[in-house]
């Protein structure tokens, strides 16, 4: 390898991962149209990285549910409470938008898999049943079979049962959550790889139409995180303020949503929120407790993506639904985005928990996740502004309101 090619290698190592999916993207449709035997063989590329995502993904879930759990703090200031409700709510009215937008426009994805094979639920009380079956299997053979409700259930019960433990057990979940937090980032990091195989192996088999589907996939994702941050929010928020709530939501979109747009990281932007709500001047013992929380449970932007991505994979596989079951869904996918891991692109991996609910398959919700990935350039980073922004906005919309009370 000369100099040249060195510099060129140091380089794409030293570029962020966001630059190198965008090259990972372009390269496989560049390889897509110049040869299609070439295109398909580096299919397996892809193939890797969603099986890699297939085998991490259960634990993740398994071990960030019970660490959290078990290491959640009792005994915060009251008006913590009025915060954390906006956040959950916002998070299911998230869920709630995702569905309705998704019913008007309905999308479909380019998936490998036989229709027959999959037994869909036909109604509410086949979901519920199915859904209380998979609660009560057993945890070894859920992590096995990727029954994540399963999973769900079993990390609640033990993290409630941790939380009586002692402090050096409840430190060691944090490491084990940190080390699997740490396997996916390694898992993530291939991604650009990953993408690059996937996009050139369906353009290559399915033509370069798939590019507008994908077009029109984000479009809908960042239309209902558009609408949710200029509409359902203020909302919310004049609930507390009882005045024009805009000057405050663009403040904070402004201040905060685009910082977040960039690191496409809640936790990396908690110093932006902790300074901006300095600046704001609200109340110190409040915002030092509700940012950092927010930044696990305020997750809007996540509830939108686990929907909407769920519902393309029921419609591509011509699952109906009704309304109690979309109801449910908007439920499963606020408590799956709370759950979300903090890396970039940690929501995506909880969309088999959605697809879990409509008899999918882990190896098809495994490809949805990998849909996701080839559009998370833009979609993991406008998910990171509405959650990061709405955390400094309800906090300081409850700060405020408290302050014209007093």
């Amino acid at each position: 390898m000369n100099k040249k090619e060195s510099g060129l290698a140091r380089r794409l190592m030293t570029m962020s991962l966001v630059q190198q999916i965008v090259i990972g993207l372009i390269a496989g449709i560049i390889l897509a149209g110049v040869s299609r035997d070439a295109a398909l063989a580096v299919g397996l590329l892809g193939e890797l990285f969603v099986n890699a995502l297939k085998a991490v993904a259960p634990l993740l879930v398994l071990v960030l549910v019970i660490s959290s759990i078990a290491n959640h703090q009792q005994g915060q200031k009251s008006n913590i409470k009025p915060i954390i409700m906006l956040y959950l709510l916002s998070t299911f009215f998230a869920a709630v938008i995702a569905v309705t937008f998704s019913h008007l426009i309905p999308q479909t994805l380019i998936l490998s898999v036989e229709k027959s094979t999959i037994t869909p639920p036909s109604g509410i009380t086949e979901v519920l049943r199915g859904l209380l079956m998979s609660m009560v299997a057993n945890p070894i053979t859920a992590l096995m079979n990727a029954n994540y409700i399963g999973i769900l259930v079993w990390a609640i019960g033990l993290g409630l049962a941790f939380r009586h433990s002692r402090d050096s057990t409840r430190a060691f979940l944090n490491d084990a959550s940190d080390a699997a937090t740490w396997l996916v980032r390694c898992v993530i990091r291939c991604a650009p790889i990953g993408i690059f195989g996937l996009v050139a192996s369906v353009l290559a088999s399915s033509g370069f139409g798939a590019l507008w589907q994908y077009a029109h996939l984000l479009t809908l994702l960042l239309g209902c995180m558009i609408f949710m941050a200029l509409v359902i929010n203020p909302l919310l928020v004049f609930s507390k303020i009882r005045r024009n709530p805009y000057p405050l939501v663009f403040t904070c979109l402004r201040e905060s949503g685009v910082t977040a747009f960039f690191t496409r990281s809640s936790a990396a932007n908690i110093p932006v929120n902790m300074a901006l709500a300095k600046r704001l001047g609200l109340d110190e013992d409040t915002y030092s407790v509700s940012i950092p929380l927010g930044a696990t449970i305020s997750m809007a932007g996540a509830s939108i993506t686990i929907t909407v991505l769920t519902l393309a994979a029921v419609n591509t596989l011509g699952i109906a639904i009704d309304v109690p079951t979309a109801i449910l869904l908007s439920l499963v996918a606020s408590l799956c985005a709370c759950g979300a891991s903090g890396v970039a692109g940690g929501s995506l991996l909880l969309i088999p928990v959605a697809c879990n609910m409509f008899g999918i398959p882990n190896d098809v919700a495994m490809q949805v996740v990998a849909v996701g990935f080839v559009i998370g350039v833009l979609q993991d980073s406008a998910e990171t502004a509405l959650n990061s922004s709405t955390d400094i906005l309800f906090t300081a919309a409850v700060c405020q309101a408290d302050a014209e009370r007093a």
